[in-house]
């Protein structure tokens, strides 16, 4: 019998790409939406966070639920009302399921949350973290740590419940690594600030695989920190994308200051940095990466 993925954010740039491979395996797939929709192969049930309200028949037909949703980090300058939009909308819709699941005869079998790990903090210098590392005291740590602890009403209901700990997804289609790349393309591109601070990737298709996945595989369950096997360096992302992309770098590093100008406290993404350890994909599942190298996830995305 079929199998039902019900997916919040299915829209997104994530939420796309992980809808294709589900479905090639045999999977239909559900999204929840604010508005009502017509997309290909997938059908749309209605919710509205704001009346505390969701369509029922999205949860009687689910087998599986993945939580994408919420505002995006880097849409805009982190006014005080930005921010408790970016931690709203992605706490007050898990807190929404989780009414929902209380008590009923649901057959959601697992839930699966898009977490970041923007959890241990936006800068942490060159410290190794892994999932057993304690969350950071800035605002991104703020937001993670709020969007964990609603998860956890899940899992409270008596669903395995499932956290990936997202690091900078690497796509052709979105993320930040179009807007990076675009410079470079034209001969201006440059490291940002010292270029000494870590980036800690993936690529979106391996992140897609750790998401059905944890679907899966019932003995997935907790935090997993959802990256590549090996960060790099913000210069050395550059030096990459300049090689793939057979453009020169010549430009000097690009000023944190001006950064800092242009887009407020927001600048701390990109200024900052963490080297984020796989640990407990390492070490307690045979998962595989399609693309374990900076080297290898930018040559296919340069491809396409």
């Amino acid at each position: 019998m079929t199998q039902t993925v019900l997916i919040t954010g299915g829209t997104g740039m994530i939420g796309k790409r992980l809808t294709q491979l589900l479905q090639e395996k045999g999977y239909e797939v559900a999204y929840l939406s604010r508005k009502q929709e017509s997309i290909p192969n997938v059908k749309v049930y209605r919710w509205d966070v704001e009346k505390n309200w969701i369509d029922e028949k999205a949860l009687v037909n689910a087998d599986y639920i993945i939580h994408l949703a919420g505002a995006g980090i880097a849409d805009g300058r982190w006014t005080d009302k930005r921010k408790q939009e970016i931690i709203h909308s992605r706490t007050s819709t898990i807190e929404l399921i989780a009414r929902e699941l209380q008590g009923r005869p649901y057959k959601v079998k697992a839930f699966v949350s898009a977490s970041a790990i923007g959890f241990y903090g936006a800068d942490t210098g060159d410290k190794r973290l892994t999932e057993q590392n304690s969350s950071g005291s800035d605002f991104l740590a703020h937001v993670t740590r709020h969007w964990e602890n609603s998860s956890e009403l899940i899992s409270h209901v008596g669903t395995r419940t499932t956290k990936l700990r997202i690091g900078v997804v690497l796509s052709s289609t979105g993320g930040a690594l179009p807007q990076i790349m675009l410079p470079i393309r034209w001969g201006i591109g440059a490291p940002l600030a010292s270029g000494t601070q870590w980036v800690s990737w993936i690529h979106l298709d391996d992140l897609c695989r750790l998401f059905i996945t944890a679907l899966e595989n019932e003995k997935w369950h907790g935090v997993y920190n959802a990256v590549a096997p090996s960060p790099v360096t913000n210069e050395e992302l550059t030096r990459q994308i300049a090689d793939v992309l057979h453009r020169p770098l010549w430009m000097p590093n690009i000023p944190g200051l001006a950064l800092r100008l242009l887009y407020g406290e927001m600048a701390n993404v990109v200024l900052g940095g963490n080297y984020v350890v796989n640990q407990r994909i390492k070490n307690e599942t045979d998962f595989q990466y399609q693309f374990d190298t900076i080297h290898q996830a930018l040559a296919d995305i340069a491809e396409k």
